[in-house]
């Protein structure tokens, strides 16, 4: 099988899992806010999850980045005993790493809440305390399942980590609407422990099927190892810099009104929909083989598969983006509006959401690009980067929060995030001379004015029916042909105004084809 074939049918897989999940996804959250809305408890499960999601994403998604090129690297040499040997060590140390952490930070969860949630007092501080002591043992599960899913990936088994995220959304509507209804926002929080625990060990089945054995011995001086944390410790680094990003908008949330910590998270929620559907799925099937091509020194094919991707990225996720600016205050109503969630809310979580809009194709376009760098084993420019755009997002949050309130928050972070997508692309054309992101210029623009014109119609149709039309029932076809015509035409404009778009997309559905046919 070629290398596009394999890349496609992954991403393909990967997508149709990630659709499920996220649909689910959108399921918990409606769930969710039905029951908690977003006022003061919401806010403090929140923050409560703020800490051990950001360790998480630390050293988790540092160890990720680099676990796989070293694997593959190993793999590629025949050696693959070594690579789960390695594996083998890497995930005993971050296991005991997690655990360790769990138990103090149970211990200083007061201290905890104070460095994430500054602007929180009274009764809502001693939630989110609480909440904290429940969720902390949650980076555990998280790590181990972010382990298999990486190594099971690195082995092309895509279908079983992606269905994993839906095993994970499916046990939290489970427990928030029985241990969430039993013991009300505790029950929630110890549900999504329990969740995440699901979510682990449904891969490790197929972690020992693919060849992985589990032996209680850590092999420290393995040469494999070393180049982990060597590489590993940037990248932690890098990510932590990105996170502070999370950080500032926590603590800066957490002097605002009452709620704006949930809009943000419920806004945050929308826009990870797309993300997950789009990218997630195309960016986790193409490392492995970019992780391939690097150790084999192709530098055009690592090119040409990431443009291309970048390409595929840009097609579904910028008019996304101008769909969710044109339609926020709808959809938001449409998903979340029922039970506890009020009329201010959704006010809220829409100026919240369109904002974040903004910012879309930045987010999506930096998780591919910043594996463009760990497959060349370069964990230290994304690093250098980050510092700077922390200052921006910093600078940008203390200007727009005096104006926008929490919504200047989301404008910020957009704003953060298309500045990175810029420098991301500017230093890796260093590294891939081969790298010709004028092409990628010329289609983008191709894009934007297809989207522009999908924004219109979609606009148009939204407020000739928002007079016409009454209830749930009549919001969701309101919506739903506005989302129809807005696609219909950007469809039509862009293959009018790309011949390549359209060759893109004989492309894959040539390969859809002979994929069906077993080619």
């Amino acid at each position: 099988m070629t290398t596009g074939k394999l890349i496609f049918k992954a991403t393909l897989l990967i997508a149709f899992f990630n659709l499920i999940s996220r649909v689910l996804g959108l399921l918990r959250d409606v769930v969710i806010a039905h029951q908690f809305g977003a006022g003061f408890q919401y806010d403090a499960y929140q923050m409560a999850l703020k800490m051990p999601n950001m360790l998480f994403a630390i050293i988790s998604g540092a160890l990720v980045t680099v676990v796989v090129p070293v694997y593959t690297e190993y793999a590629v040499r025949g050696e693959k005993e070594e690579a789960w040997k390695i594996f083998n060590t890497v995930l005993i140390l971050v296991t005991l790493f997690y655990l360790a952490t769990s138990v103090l930070g149970v211990v200083g969860a007061p201290l905890l809440i104070k460095l994430v949630a500054p602007g929180f007092k009274g009764a809502t501080q001693a939630l989110t305390v609480d909440l904290a002591r429940i969720v902390l043992p949650l980076m555990i599960f998280a790590g181990l399942a972010s382990l298999f899913s990486s190594l099971l990936n690195a082995n092309n088994i895509f279908g079983l980590p992606a269905f994993s995220t839906s095993v994970n959304n499916i046990f939290i509507i489970i427990f928030a609407l029985t241990l969430g209804s039993l013991y009300d926002i505790q029950g929630l929080a110890l549900g999504a422990v329990l969740a995440m625990a699901a979510m682990a060990l449904v891969q490790f089945p197929a972690l020992i099927k693919a060849g992985f054995r589990f032996r209680p011995a850590l092999d420290l001086q393995h040469p494999g190892v070393k180049k982990v944390y060597f590489l590993a410790l940037p990248a932690a680094i890098g990510i932590a810099v990105n996170q502070t990003n999370v950080y500032i908008n926590g603590v800066l949330a957490s002097w605002l009104p009452e709620g704006s910590i949930s809009a943000l998270s419920y806004a945050d929620r929308l826009i990870q929909f797309p993300v997950g559907l789009f990218v997630l799925a195309l960016g986790t099937a193409v490392f492995p083989t970019l992780s391939g091509q690097a150790a084999e020194g192709n530098r055009e094919a690592l090119s040409k598969i990431l443009l291309t991707s970048m390409k595929v990225v840009m097609v579904g996720i910028i008019p996304a983006s101008v769909g969710l600016m044109v339609l926020s205050r709808p959809i938001v109503t449409l998903v979340y509006m029922r039970g506890e969630f009020t009329q201010e809310a959704a006010v809220m979580t829409a100026a919240a959401l369109l904002f974040y809009s903004v910012g879309l194709v930045g987010q999506a376009s930096v998780i591919l690009l910043t594996r463009g760098f760990y497959s060349l084993q370069d964990t230290r420019t994304p690093v250098k980067l980050g510092v700077v755009i922390v200052l921006i997002n910093l600078a940008l949050s203390l200007v727009f929060i005096r104006y926008l309130q929490h919504a200047g928050l989301a404008l910020a972070n957009s704003l953060a995030n298309l500045t990175y997508m810029i420098l991301l692309l500017g230093f890796l054309k260093k590294k891939i001379p081969c790298l010709r992101e004028g092409r990628l210029f010329k289609f983008t623009l191709a894009i934007l004015v297809s989207a522009g014109m999908m924004a219109t119609a979609s606009y148009a149709v939204n407020g000739a029916l928002a007079g016409w039309v009454h209830g749930a029932a009549g919001l969701a076809i309101q919506v739903g042909l506005a989302i129809t015509a807005g696609i219909l035409v950007y469809v039509a404009a862009f293959f009018a105004l790309s011949r390549e778009a359209a060759r893109l997309f004989l492309r894959a559905a040539r390969q859809a084809v002979s994929g069906r046919r077993g080619d």
